[in-house]
């Protein structure tokens, strides 16, 4: 395992759960029990939503069937290191709100809150996440059923870490914590200003 202080350090002062949290990509074959899982998705139910209206649903996959069914839309750079991970989770928002007009402009923003406060909790119970992008949009909806008025934004890969050395030899080197640009880069005031 990593020695963060060697990858991250805060130039301010936060909880150091921030700094604890990153995406790994080495899990262990290890069963996460319902309990710590159920801690993880109820930090989630607690993230902030325009009108309350939380747009956020997971589809969780723990069991071999459900693994495959994932695993068939996931490419297969990331079935190679995610395949270990016990429990899998489809990101999921809901695009409309009745009561709002139809649309929800802001699902995706409240999801990624959700998922944020997912990521944090699991990290506070010893837990690592991935979250991927690479997977096929169309076919996680229909393999999964989602209606058309829900989107899938991520993949998530919740579990114990493992040793970066059961990784495939190309994905080793890149098994550590990174690093993040300075607050100053991406603040402005007044105006916005691109600084990176």
């Amino acid at each position: 395992m990593y020695e963060l202080k060697e990858f991250r350090k805060a130039s301010h002062d936060i909880d150091p759960i921030f700094i604890k949290r990153w995406s790994p990509r080495s899990f262990l074959n290890k069963e996460v029990p319902e309990d710590v899982l159920n801690t993880v998705f109820e930090a989630a139910r607690w993230a902030p939503s325009a009108a309350n209206v939380q747009p956020w649903r997971f589809v969780v996959a723990r069991t071999e069937a459900d693994h495959q069914r994932f695993h068939s839309f996931i490419f297969d750079g990331n079935v190679a290191w995610c395949e270990k991970a016990p429990v899998l989770i489809a990101v999921v928002s809901k695009t409309d709100a009745e009561f709002m007009g139809g649309e929800n402009p802001s699902h995706a923003f409240d999801t990624g809150a959700a998922w944020g406060y997912l990521a944090l909790e699991a990290a506070r119970n010893g837990l690592a996440t991935h979250a991927m992008g690479g997977f096929d949009k169309s076919k996680a909806k229909e393999v999964l059923n989602i209606p058309e008025n829900y989107m899938v934004h991520a993949i998530v890969a919740i579990g114990y870490q493992g040793e970066k050395e059961d990784l495939q030899q190309q994905l080793q080197e890149r098994e550590k914590p990174s690093d993040r640009n300075e607050v100053d880069t991406f603040i402005s005031e007044g105006t916005f200003a691109e600084k990176l």
